[in-house]
Order: structure tokens, then sequence, then C-alpha cells
């Protein structure tokens, strides 16, 4: 499975309670979350580490698992970009020497597939699966996205009880296919969006009626018109109106009051933490961006906003589509992977 979505709307959670499902059916979990030019080697090789400790209790042969450990170390020391004196031992605690023949061959593809099936096969020894947990996951390098795919195709093939579930922004999909053809059919897709309404205020009643206080519907109103149905919203601006209500039922009153203190917080911690990761000649082309509107615009459209050739700003879409601030919706257009930082970009001071 693949998640998809803006940043805020709830995938790592997903992802989360995912694994807590997975680990009260008694599965080994892994996770790792995907980092730009980072080789997924050592993350999946961990992941899978932590998943295989996790049955290993309940194994009825050590031996096995023993063996399993054994190739997930030499396929952990096929990795070209390790730190020099680093060691496999010291970074999982894997004491067995290293298997040969076994996952150890460089090529990742071979390597993945390899590793995945003798972690189901320990898996499907008790019965259960394991499952890996991919955040990010558009951050994985095309070579390893190729491999990922592949691994998970040859498991789809045998029916070994390994899975992998994957979250990123929503061009994942599109990542994946351009890897593997076959990956529109491997995954399944679900694009993660904001709440509708019922569920926006479900999010605030629920918790609220535990601790026996109401919100007026007004209040409920204007909390929905400034969140607009993202999940992180929802949560900033509730917050807040929590705190500085004087009691039960929460009103409208409470929520403008609440506002400017939580529009100030996401201008810091969501929103500004974002937008000083950027450079100053990446600052200008979100500006422009944002300056043309809120949904996805044409790159094109951007370089005339800013008077420039569109191929002197490639650099500039590239390092902010890398850092995760922009995604490429579909060819020649971009959008913006935060919710409302079109508006958060058009209110501050050029």
């Amino acid at each position: 499975m693949v998640l998809t979505g803006l940043r805020g709307v709830g995938k790592t959670v997903m992802l989360n309670t995912f694994r807590s499902m997975a680990l009260q059916r008694l599965w080994g979990t892994g996770k790792l979350e995907a980092r730009p030019d980072q080789s997924i080697r050592r993350p999946v090789a961990s992941a899978l580490h932590m998943a295989v400790r996790e049955l290993a209790p309940r194994h009825r042969a050590p031996d096995r698992v023993d063996d399993f450990l054994s190739v997930l170390k030499a396929f952990a020391l096929r990795d070209p970009k390790a730190p020099k004196g680093s060691t496999v031992s010291a970074q999982f605690g894997i004491d067995v020497p290293a298997a040969r023949g076994r996952a150890d061959s460089g090529d990742l593809e071979v390597d993945l597939t390899e590793l995945f099936s003798d972690a189901a096969s320990v898996a499907a020894d008790l019965g259960v699966g394991i499952a890996l947990f991919v955040d990010e996951m558009q951050d994985v390098p095309a070579e390893d996205v190729s491999a990922l795919c592949a691994a998970c195709h040859e498991l789809s093939q045998v029916g070994g009880p390994l899975i992998v579930v994957g979250a990123g922004l929503p061009h994942l999909p599109s990542v994946l296919s351009a890897s593997k053809s076959y990956s529109e059919r491997l995954f399944r897709y679900a694009r993660i969006d904001r709440l509708d309404r019922a569920a926006a205020d479900q999010a605030l009643l629920a918790p609220a009626e535990r601790e026996d206080v109401l919100f007026k519907q007004d209040a409920l109103d204007a909390l929905y018109e400034a969140a607009d149905g993202y999940p992180y919203f929802v949560q900033a601006y509730g917050k807040v109106t929590w705190d500085v209500a004087a009691g039960s039922p929460i009103t409208m009153g409470d929520v403008r009051m609440a506002a400017p203190e939580a529009e100030g917080e996401l201008a810091v911690g969501f929103f500004g933490s974002r937008y000083e990761r950027a450079t100053p000649a990446e600052r200008e082309y979100m500006r422009a961006m944002a300056a043309i509107g809120d949904e996805p615009v044409p790159t094109s459209n951007v370089a005339e906003e800013l008077g420039r050739k569109p191929s002197s700003l490639s650099p500039a879409r590239d390092g902010l589509i890398k850092k995760g601030l922009i995604y490429s919706s579909e060819r020649g257009l971009i959008a913006f992977t935060v919710p409302h930082f079109g508006k958060f970009l058009r209110a501050q001071p050029v």
C-alpha cells in the first residue's frame, strides 16, 4: 500500500497506526524514513533487523533466525557508501558471521529480493507476517525505487508474507510508475486529503466530550473555516482554542481570540521552518508561485512572473523539489507540498 498527500494530512500518523495494528497481530515490523541521495540498503537492513527481533523470541528454531541474521549482515555490508570504520555488528548488534552467496551480490535489486524472501520465510514459519513501513518514500533514490518495486513484485508472485507500506508526497505514484511500469498494479494507492466537515468536527468533539466540554455550533463553523479541513491545522487551531477558552461551551469568541496565536505558531513552526530552508533564489521562485495562485501552476508562468527564461530557473525549481517544498503534479506543472503555503508567502514582507 502507498499513502500519498500533502504535508500535514496525517500520513506518518497513519503509518504508525498501521504498525500498531500489525504488532497487535504479532507481526514483525520495521520502519525507515527515506532521505535524498541515501541508499536504502542500511535503513532497510536496520528495519528488518528490528522486525525479526520482534519475532525471534517466539520462533521454534533459533538456527533459522541466525541464518537470516547472517544474510542480513551480508546484505548490509555491501553498502558502498558505509562510513569508514563502521561495522554492522556495532550498528545492529549482529554477532553471527556474514553469509556468503546470499543477498551480497552488490546488485540491490537481486540482494533486496533475496533478503525479503528470507525474511518472509522466517515469518511464515510462525504463521505471521512482516510489515516494512517507508516514510518519505518519494525521496528513495531512483535506482533503489526500482529495486524495491522489483523485490515487492517477486514477493507478490510467490505470496511471501512480507508487505511494504509507503507514504509520500502526491507525486509518489508517478515516481514509482516511472521506475517500474507494473508498480501501478503492484501497490494499492490511497490519497490522504482534507477531512470533510463531519470528520473535522469529530476530531474536536470526541476528545472534548471525554472532558465534559461542548462546542457551540458557531465555534465549530469558525474552526472549520480557519483549518480548511487539514488535520494539522485542525489540531493547531483546536489546541489554542482549548487553551484560551474559559469554560464550556467553547464559543466563536474563543476561536477568534485563539486564531492569531494559532496562526503565529503555524507561521513559525509549520511554514517558517520550511521557508528558512530555502535559498534566496528558491524563496524568490516560491513567492512567484504564490503570486500566481494556490493551484498547480505552469513553470512557464513562474518564469514569466519573474521575467526570466525557464531554463535559468531550473536550479531553483530542482532545489525546492529536492527539499520537499514543491512537487511536480504533472509534466510542466508545480505545486506547494504544504497546504496554504501560498497564503503564508503572500502575507510575508518582501
